[in-house]
């Protein structure tokens, strides 16, 4: 995909001193007749003015309402680098979609754009189908191109195991399969996240065909093994010999540790891990270290080990998965999701400056059955502010009697509002747990309560009462506006 610059390339001065033509020249309303065209013209030039005078949201509006009308892409192409310009990734991406379908089928710029916003906004599992489209148009060299671009795009996933699940949609469809042994690596750790074990096998033992002392493979295989608990002794030899290449390479040494856990190994596989957590404190090293000690009949320090890995990264699916297997009173992920909060809040704004500062209270009340989040915010003497529906893919917010929607709830509470409030994965925070999806943190008091998590940029601190009820929780966040500061407190907590 070519890089695309995150900028608005077009000046609305500029436009008035050399005319109409040149921001959209040839034929551009092809549909529209001679008064029709006059219309156009004097529109776009109205909303660059608008633009200008630091009106970029009815700017993007009357070139999107345009570019319907008279179905030119290139107007749709405006307003998404309006949207981008002026920091709102959710009308980008209405803008670059709409973009994409206007635009002729040949046409794989407005795809390249429409997935580099999709992955770059964390929206792995939408990039697919036109990621998927894209490669459908592209010479085998050119999908090589895509996909070192998606590639490099990893790094930035906050859900690295749902983008490296995306990554292999779209890489399996590739014709023929990338032959770049970096390429390969990774399309061979999506296999993994994507359940295609045979993938994983085939993929890495072509690497090492071609580069037997790739030390990342020999460890990917070895552990893939291992962790299947198959081939122990072909898995131990890959990770010994990846382990002489890279002898302080953290990741590696936890494989060590693990193939020697299988193996039966209990002691050495507990210090190589705990020497593999000191150099590099990971969750998989955590959740590994602590399930050798719980093997070892030491559930003290394997719940203390557990709680460290859940500090660095509660979402990590090998810390949940051996948490779910060993400790399933602390993993909720298979049960149906309902309930009911009722309580009151107070917001504190501390702005950058003293007029930036605000403040508010009121009600709310939080309504979950199972994938459906309903939140009411009420203001002091009951009156409704505003109703939010939040659905996977989806939010609405209801308000003075329109509805709005958008893909994520967060944006648009904060478009809709003016706030950074959170509503995206409350429910599951009101219940002391971590949104999934996202990096997120977690701390346990003496009783093994949540007493702390970090996720989304929130820092919440929980209270707890009798009944291991849930009495007050508070919520900050630092933003662009300065610091937000949220205070709970349950009249109905959950019941």
């Amino acid at each position: 995909m070519s890089n695309f610059l995150l900028k608005s390339s077009i000046q609305g001065l500029f436009i008035l001193s050399i005319g109409f033509a040149t921001l959209f020249p040839g034929a551009v309303f092809a549909q529209a007749d001679d008064a029709q065209t006059g219309q156009a013209v004097f529109e776009v030039l109205a909303s660059e003015i608008a633009l200008q005078r630091g009106e970029a949201g009815l700017a993007y509006n009357i070139y999107m309402e345009m570019a319907r009308q008279y179905k030119d892409p290139r107007l749709a192409q405006r307003a998404m680098e309006i949207g981008i310009a002026g920091g709102s990734p959710e009308l980008a991406f209405n803008a670059a979609k709409t973009w994409d379908s206007l635009a002729p089928t040949s046409q794989t710029k407005p795809k390249e754009v429409l997935i580099t916003l999709l992955v770059l906004s964390n929206r792995w599992s939408d990039a697919v189908k036109p990621a998927i489209a894209l490669l459908q148009q592209q010479s085998p060299a050119q999908q090589e191109n895509t996909l070192l671009q998606l590639q490099a795009c990893l790094s930035k996933a906050k859900d690295e195991s749902n983008a490296l699940r995306a990554f292999y949609e779209i890489a399996s469809k590739a014709k023929p399969l990338p032959k770049n042994p970096a390429l390969l690596y990774i399309y061979a750790m999506s296999a993994e996240k994507a359940g295609h074990l045979d993938v994983v096998e085939k993929s890495l033992r072509g690497i090492l065909r071609k580069n037997p002392n790739d030390a990342n493979s020999l460890n990917a295989l070895g552990y893939s093994l291992a962790d299947r608990n198959i081939k122990l002794q072909e898995a131990f030899a890959l990770i010994s010999k990846a382990h002489q290449l890279s002898p302080e390479d953290s990741f590696i040494l936890d494989s060590l540790g693990w193939v020697n856990f299988r193996l039966g190994k209990n002691a050495l596989a507990l210090e190589q891990l705990r020497q593999a957590f000191k150099i590099k404190p990971e969750a998989d090293i955590a959740a590994h270290t602590g399930e050798v000690l719980w093997v070892m009949r030491r559930r003290s320090e394997a719940e203390a080990m557990w709680q460290q890995g859940q500090k660095i990264d509660a979402n990590n699916a090998t810390l949940k998965e051996t948490l779910k297997r060993l400790k399933p009173d602390q993993s909720n992920d298979d049960l149906i999701a309902s309930g009911t909060w009722d309580g009151r809040f107070a917001v504190k704004i501390t702005g950058l400056t003293e007029a930036q500062n605000q403040g508010g209270s009121g009600g709310f009340t939080l309504t979950q059955e199972q994938l459906k989040d309903v939140l009411e915010i009420r203001n002091p003497v009951g009156g409704v502010i505003a109703k939010i529906t939040i659905t996977p893919g989806e939010a609405t917010l209801e308000r003075d009697g329109q509805v709005v929607t958008a893909i994520d709830a967060d944006t648009l509470v904060q478009n809709t509002l003016g706030l950074p409030l959170p509503a995206r994965g409350l429910s599951n925070w009101l219940r002391g747990e971590i949104r999934p999806g996202g990096e997120a943190s977690v701390e346990r008091n003496a009783k093994g309560q949540v007493s702390k998590i970090n996720q989304d940029g929130w820092g919440l601190i929980y209270t707890w009462g009798d009944k291991n009820r849930l009495e007050k929780l508070t919520m900050t966040r630092r933003s662009n506006i300065g610091s937000i500061d949220i205070r709970l407190v349950f009249d109905n907590p959950n019941e």
